[in-house]
């Protein structure tokens, strides 16, 4: 259980936040103290995440969003603001893996749609919420551990997300003079709905766990954490950078 408020009088967007790793974000920043806007394709779920968050006693407001739509990522920034009168945080967390296989032999439609949502649709929602950064506000991609070494059968969605590595780097360099603060987390393995085939078997469970130092799968919980405290005070001087949250699973030196 979280007992501090780090983010009292804050305003956090969070992506695909109904399920999965995107809602355990949502209701960390909300524990913390901030007021939360989340975001699915589907009414119905965008629903059902509000009545658990505001369960715990968190402040949130939902949209339906689809983010491989510009016009629905300029209104959820509009709902955002006419929600709660500001955004001092942004998360990206929305992300899709059409088809898996090698890369030369993906279909063209999931070449675009891969790059259209993992990529395009990040910097496109940046464009439209940067404006309304204060200094100290904080942007999050949420990336992979696959980034630093895509393979395969899903090196496609791994390159995708390790664009959102250089973009981290790119976007902080720009928007550092504005007081703007912008880093990267990328998750493990995490059996969520988006991930189901880590768990699939037993056997396949345990051979994931094995990947790992700690010999556990990854928790929503666990990259929550991570997020909050790169979109807090905690890591003021902190722009950039990946953390890669994975039980120390191999990704980079």
């Amino acid at each position: 259980m979280v007992h501090c408020t780090r983010f009292e009088d804050k305003v956090a967007i969070v992506t695909a936040a109904t399920a999965g790793i995107g809602y355990g974000i949502a209701a960390r920043l909300g524990s913390e103290g901030a007021k939360v806007v989340i975001c699915s394709r589907k009414q119905a779920n965008v629903d059902e995440a509000l009545q658990k968050l505001r369960a715990q006693g968190i402040i949130a407001a939902g949209c339906v969003c689809h983010v491989g739509n510009p016009q629905h990522l300029k209104q959820l920034v509009q709902f955002g603001l006419a929600s709660f009168g500001k955004v001092d945080v942004l998360v990206s967390n929305a992300a899709v893996n059409p088809a898996a296989g090698p890369i030369l032999d993906m279909p063209d439609t999931a070449i675009d749609k891969i790059l259209d949502i993992n990529i395009k649709s990040a910097i496109l929602l940046c464009r439209e919420v940067v404006p309304h950064l204060p200094r100290g506000g904080s942007i999050i991609f949420i990336s992979s551990y696959t980034a630093f070494s895509p393979n395969a059968p899903i090196a496609m969605y791994a390159v995708s997300k390790t664009a959102l590595l250089g973009l981290t780097k790119a976007l902080a360099e720009e928007l550092g003079p504005q007081g703007v603060r912008v880093n990267c987390v990328a998750p493990g393995m995490v059996p969520t709905k988006f991930a189901a085939a880590l768990v699939e078997t037993p056997e396949a469970e345990e051979a994931s766990k094995a990947r790992t130092f700690l010999n556990r799968l990854g928790r929503p919980d666990d990259m929550a954490a991570a997020v909050a405290y790169l979109a807090s005070e905690d890591a003021a001087y902190v722009t950039g950078e990946a953390i890669v949250v994975a039980g120390g699973m191999q990704s980079r030196l």
